[in-house]
Order: structure tokens, then sequence, then C-alpha cells
């Protein structure tokens, strides 16, 4: 069969390709891509900042959602005609794509292949980062930034359904309200001067023990200045800069661990070892409808420039989604 799948011949020009259909390796699905994800990692990629692992499709796209249509070697799960979400390394803005078994979610009946395209990249990113290397425990207090994003308005909801205190930022008194009702406790606007007198009047400044930070830059401090003793900060992006002064005495004095992570450079098994952790705490109340994606947009294929373009303003709240299969 063919497959049809977006090139960027060049930063500014998107085609679309018609090839044959890969087959899929020992432990891989072939799955029919209903919709795919949009992250920012696909559009730094597309103007070169962000170039894929040597071992990954060039082609964009690193989450998908639809059916299953053909099953590799080894394969014990999911068969032909299984409805299934799934992060991919590389190869998902196509009619067609590949993907590990032990990186698949199996996609309830409840949940839309829109839906299921919001999902998996987020879902291990919190994961990865707030669970396991921020170490959350229920009853602690977290601050996710960027609330109204994928991946802030997933983060919310996980770290409220497991227990702890949510704090979160926003771009607008609007915004702020809406990630309250995912449910953080506070929602600071990121737009107005001084971020952390807005956490101090609000009772949080330095109480919090995870911070998950997506823009970097002059928003370093603050986390440091916000964390309690002991926190624990996790830097995932750096959309306000690559580079951050630090008063490096508030590090020593609350004795914090300031680290960081590319979901691109996670090792195959590691990806895998999450997911399993994810199908056991966190997918059951994704199904009971406790977490819910949030989609904010869906853009037919041929017209992913205007999606990025949405997505470099920063306008969208939850998620941007392509629609994968030509002339539906």
């Amino acid at each position: 069969m063919n497959r049809h799948y977006i090139a960027f011949t060049t930063p500014e020009t998107a085609d679309i390709v018609t090839d044959s259909a890969p087959t899929p390796k020992s432990g891989e699905v072939l799955i029919k891509v209903s919709h795919a994800g949009i992250n920012r990692a696909d559009m730094l990629q597309r103007l070169g900042l962000y170039p894929p692992p040597e071992d990954a499709s060039p082609i964009p796209g690193l989450e998908v959602a639809g059916e299953v249509i053909a099953v590799g070697a080894e394969c014990v799960h999911l068969q032909k005609g299984d409805r299934v979400c799934a992060l991919t390394h590389g190869g998902g803005y196509a009619s067609v794509a590949r993907a590990r078994e032990d990186h698949c979610l199996s996609l309830p009946e409840t949940l839309t292949y829109e839906q299921g395209a919001a999902l998996p990249e987020a879902l291990l990113t919190v994961w990865y980062n707030v669970f396991e290397r921020g170490q959350l425990a229920e009853g602690e207090t977290v601050l996710i930034h960027g609330g109204s994003s994928g991946i802030g308005s997933i983060g919310v909801q996980m770290a409220r359904v497991m227990g702890s205190i949510v704090l979160s930022t926003a771009g607008s008194a609007e915004r702020c309200e809406a990630v309250r009702a995912l449910g953080a406790r506070f929602a600071a606007n990121h737009r107005k001067e001084n971020l952390s007198a807005q956490f101090k009047s609000a009772g949080f400044a330095g109480q919090v023990d995870v911070i998950l930070d997506i823009a970097g830059g002059d928003l370093v401090q603050t986390n440091l200045d916000l964390a309690a003793p002991d926190g624990r900060i996790v830097c995932i992006g750096a959309m306000r800069g690559m580079q951050s002064e630090i008063n490096l005495a508030t590090l020593f004095m609350k004795r914090l661990t300031l680290t960081g992570s590319t979901l691109r450079r996670l090792e195959t098994t590691e990806r895998a070892r999450c997911f399993s952790a994810i199908r056991d705490h966190i997918w059951p109340r994704v199904v009971a409808g406790d977490i819910c994606p949030i989609v904010d947009k869906v853009y037919p294929l041929n017209k992913v420039l205007d999606a990025h373009e949405h997505m470099r303003l920063g306008t969208h709240f939850g998620k941007l989604v392509l629609d994968c299969q030509i002339g539906r």
C-alpha cells in the first residue's frame, strides 16, 4: 500500500510525498494514522534547530493515533484492527507510521483519534520528568509552567489525580482560570511583572517541591526562589532562552536539584519502561475520564505550516493536531 507524508524541503516549504508504506520490524506495529499530534520539537526540526537522532525517521511527527493494520514478529499484545495511540521515533506526519508495540497505548472507544493523538508525548514527558526525575510524591506541591500548553494541560491533570497540590502559570487571566478548572489550586499570569510576587501573595513562595520548567532563560532563578528546601527543578525547554544567570547561593542554601532532559534522546528501553508505568498508574484515570486531552484545533495535513505558525504564536489552549488522511 502507499503512504503519503510531509517533507520540509525548506524551512518554509512543506510537500506531500507519496511512497510505499513501510513494513513493521520485529516488536513494531504498523498504524493507519488518523491524526498526529503537533509538538514544538517538530517546528524546531523544520527550522533545522533540532535534528532527529540518526536512528530516527527524518519524517517529522512524534505521536499518532489510528488503527493497527499490521504487526511485526514478537508482538504479543496488539493485533490488526486495534485502536491505539503511540509515540513514534519520527514519521508521524504521515498516513501510515511504525511504532514499537511497547510504545503504544490501547485507545478506548470513549476517546477519539483526535484526542488520542494529543496524549503519548505529553504523558511520557510528564511521567518521566515530574514523577521520575522530579520524584513528585502524593501530598507534595508541584508547579507546572505553561498550564495551557499540550504538556501543561495534561501535567496539571496528572499531578492532580496523583494527589499533589498543583500550581501553574498561563498567559492571561482567562487562561489562568481555565488552568484552575483543570485542577490547579493557583495559576499565575506569566505576562504580568514579578511572577515570584504573585506566588508569594498566594502563599506558595518557597513552598514548591517540584517544578517543571518549559521555558528556561530568566525563569530559572524564579524557580530557584519559589522552590522549597530540597526541591527538584526539571527543565525541559528554553522558550525564554538557552542562557540563564542564577544565584548559586539559593541552590546551596536550599539544597536544590536542578536537572533536565530531552525526550528524543531518551533510550528506547527507558521509554518502554515509562509506558509500562503509565499503563499502571495513569492510563486507568484516562480511561475513566479523570484525565482528558484538550484539542484546540485540527488542521489538514496540507496545512501543516499554518499549524506550526499557530503553535509559534502560542495562542492555543491544549493541543494542536493534524488530520493525516487526505480527502477526508
